[in-house]
């Protein structure tokens, strides 16, 4: 079935992006827009990722849109069945249902020059036409599976943290765990206190620091609930909070030194063992790549049946992992290797003006203008695209800036008569210099390997500044920054 009256809008992605555009859409009295979901509901990262102790590294009242604030937030940091009920409240509230369609994966979206319409294929066969494109899809969509010989060759259960088999039971096993970024420093500690022995199988150590994590007592939810302007001071003094770490991120690296002295020596009372401390002291500076908060990591990994392996993985074979030090037999492999982050849109196929596909405009790596639009793909915008993702702040104050620029866009091509605007070539290549210059001063670009960066170095991923100045840049659209067709 194709939709021969073109829709205003249609979102590709369902997770806080795509439910808050959504959202916003609708405040805005626009109701002719529809949004294509892979999954069987709303959720995107929240959804998938179901892993014993999965919960966010930022502040609840700060990891929610400011303009549907949740009033009894559980605890300082939220987990993710309590975020992933958050969206599914927001979806209810805005009536945001008839809209969504489910089980629905976008194949490829093509524009045509002529009609000045994208048309958005599906693997269900559904078809779609919309004058306008937002990609919501995200980073961290697309889990991603280590590069390791005999993968196949493997007799156990092995499974991905973002598809956690939960009809899998732990008890008893022998498990290895490989990878030790955001997820495994969440699942280590569960899955420890199950298994009969664990193998942790690390080959960059990450900066683990402090979660400043408590439940929120009756008498704080009960004033936060009847206190508006309460919430709202919290909000934003933690945003404030995390907005200062900037400095040291972007812009006077040495300012984190202090940072990196206070992990050392919380790495020196939790973890006594020597040998084992000097394998979980990363040889990078803290910043370059994700900072991570735990409490319960470092008690994990002192655990007598945990065991810490840095010797390179050469292969797996059918009964364990084999390093060049011998062979690790377990029957549970679990990867902690993270997603496909610098790959955007991909697998999707986007061919804009004049046949041009983004897999090759994007070839020497991802990049757009405010990180949301790209010059050959009129009336296309990507939320949380390139250079968008933040290593100090909420990622929702970001978004809450992309739904008002495309918001704005909008609004221009409705009061000028224009059917499609395009960043222009020259507007788009000027601010990719721009990022390129600033990206020099950064942690990110001290001498690391991160999933901020793609297999060349190029940092495609992370915002150069502060999200302040991102809302500023973001705060409307230049109408002269385009290529307007009437």
């Amino acid at each position: 079935m194709t939709q021969r009256t073109p829709l205003s809008v249609l979102i590709i992605g369902a997770g806080f992006g795509g439910v808050g555009m959504a959202i916003r859409l609708t405040q805005a009295g626009v109701r002719d827009f529809v949004v294509v979901e892979k999954g069987d509901g709303p959720g995107g990262t929240w959804r998938d990722n179901t892993y014993p102790g999965a919960a966010c590294d930022i502040p609840s009242h700060l990891y929610s849109f400011s303009f549907e604030p949740k009033t009894d937030w559980s605890r300082r940091y939220p987990s993710q069945g309590e975020i992933l009920d958050y969206l599914r409240h927001c979806v209810r509230k805005y009536r945001l249902e008839p809209h969504i369609r489910y089980g629905t994966a976008v194949t490829s979206a093509e524009y045509g020059d002529e009609a000045g319409v994208w048309t958005v294929r599906t693997e269900s066969g559904d078809d779609y036409r919309a004058r306008v494109v937002v990609s919501a899809c995200g980073q961290l969509n697309r889990p991603r599976y280590p590069d390791l010989p005999g993968r196949e060759d493997f007799a156990g259960t092995a499974f991905h943290s973002a598809r956690w088999r939960h009809d899998h039971d732990l008890t008893g096993r022998r498990v290895a765990v490989i990878g030790t970024g955001a997820s495994a420093i969440q699942f280590i500690p569960p899955v420890a206190e199950q298994a009969e022995r664990t193998y942790v199988f690390q080959r960059s150590a990450p900066y683990v620091i402090a979660k400043p994590d408590r439940p929120y007592g009756t008498t704080e939810r009960t004033l936060l609930r009847a206190m508006p302007g309460l919430r709202a001071l919290t909000r934003g003094w933690q945003y404030a909070q995390h907005e200062a770490r900037a400095v040291g991120f972007v812009t006077f690296t040495r300012a984190l030194r202090p940072y990196e002295a206070g992990f050392r020596r919380r790495l020196g009372k939790e973890v006594p063992d020597p040998e084992r401390r000097r394998a979980l002291l990363p040889d990078y500076p803290i910043g370059c790549k994700r900072v991570l908060i735990s409490n319960d990591f470092y008690p994990a990994m002192n655990r007598p049946d945990v065991e810490l392996v840095t010797d390179p993985i050469e292969r797996l074979s059918a009964d364990g992992v084999v390093t060049a030090d011998g062979t690790y037999a377990v029957d549970t492999v679990i990867y902690g290797t993270g997603f496909q982050a610098t790959d955007f849109l991909a697998p999707m196929k986007i061919i804009g003006r004049g046949g041009a596909e983004l897999a090759e405009t994007w070839r020497s790596g991802a990049h757009a203008y405010l990180g949301l639009a790209v010059s050959g793909f009129p009336n296309m915008f990507l939320l949380y695209g390139p250079n968008t993702n933040l290593g100090h702040n909420s990622i929702i104050y970001m978004l809450e800036s992309q739904f008002r620029y495309v918001l704005g866009c909008l609004d221009l091509m409705r009061r000028t008569g224009l059917r499609a605007l395009e960043v222009r070539p020259e507007v788009a290549d000027a601010y990719d210099r721009r990022l390129r210059r600033l990206f020099g001063r950064t942690i990110w670009d001290q001498g690391c390997t991160s999933w901020y960066k793609t297999a060349d170095g190029r940092i495609t991923n992370n915002w150069p500044g502060y999200t302040f100045a991102y809302r500023r840049r973001t705060r409307r659209p230049d109408p002269e920054a385009f290529l307007a067709q009437a």
